[in-house]
């Protein structure tokens, strides 16, 4: 097992497992940051998954009340008369067998994928590559659309998807740890509230659990009111 080094030593012995305010947890989890890049800060919410649902099947998009990157690379896969709609409305790569082609060979060079519906039977065959990483385009969270010009426009300003994962673990992006820490909270209160609109219950209620992280650093618990 490899052992960590002193800084990361120094950050442990600080550290607590206490829940904390939001405004708290996130000072603290940036003090905890050791890495030499600027590490992106992360939600973690364990939920009470209704019963009538599968928690891998929750998933979605969220308009942060701040966007966190400032450029977002969309690739569009549709048919070859839509490719200037595609084009003329922001999209960075647009295509579809070559970006077929290259998804398949492992060349995902994009953030977000979009697709028209009537591709999709094209593409059921890239879920080992997008799956995994959350960029296989679905209904629920937008990235299925008629709407092109639209639906890029969105991802353009910020729009971000999340998923649950099998455990019942919704992940939310929040920040960077250099943007300023009250555009941090007000990320992680969006998030929270999406969370307790999609549970359909109060945040207290429908949320067990919740943590701040960042890339490279610890995880503190925050407490949801």
């Amino acid at each position: 097992m490899a052992k960590h080094g002193k800084k990361y030593q120094e950050i442990v012995k600080k550290h607590t497992t206490t829940a904390m305010p939001i405004e708290q947890a996130v000072k603290e989890v940036k003090k905890s940051s050791y890495s030499k890049f600027v590490g992106t800060m992360e939600l973690h919410v364990a939920i009470n998954v209704p019963k009538e649902k599968d928690a891998k099947s929750i998933k979605g998009s969220i308009a942060l009340p701040y966007p966190i990157a400032k450029s977002i690379k969309i690739a569009v896969i549709t048919t070859p008369e839509k490719f200037d709609e595609a084009k003329k409305a922001g999209a960075d790569l647009v295509g579809l067998d070559e970006i077929i082609k290259d998804v398949k060979a492992g060349k995902i060079d994009f953030d977000i994928l979009v697709a028209t519906p009537d591709v999709m039977p094209k593409i059921a065959i890239l879920g080992k590559e997008l799956g995994p990483k959350g960029l296989m385009p679905n209904p629920r969270n937008g990235t299925v659309a008629t709407d092109l010009t639209g639906t890029i426009s969105e991802y353009k300003k910020g729009k971000m998807t999340f998923a649950c994962d099998e455990s019942g673990v919704m992940h939310f992006v929040v920040g960077k740890a250099d943007m300023e820490d009250q555009k941090i909270i007000d990320n992680v209160n969006a998030c929270i509230a999406k969370t307790a609109e999609i549970v359909a219950k109060p945040a207290n209620q429908a949320i067990k659990t919740a943590h701040i992280s960042v890339s490279m650093g610890l995880a503190n618990k925050i407490i949801v009111e």
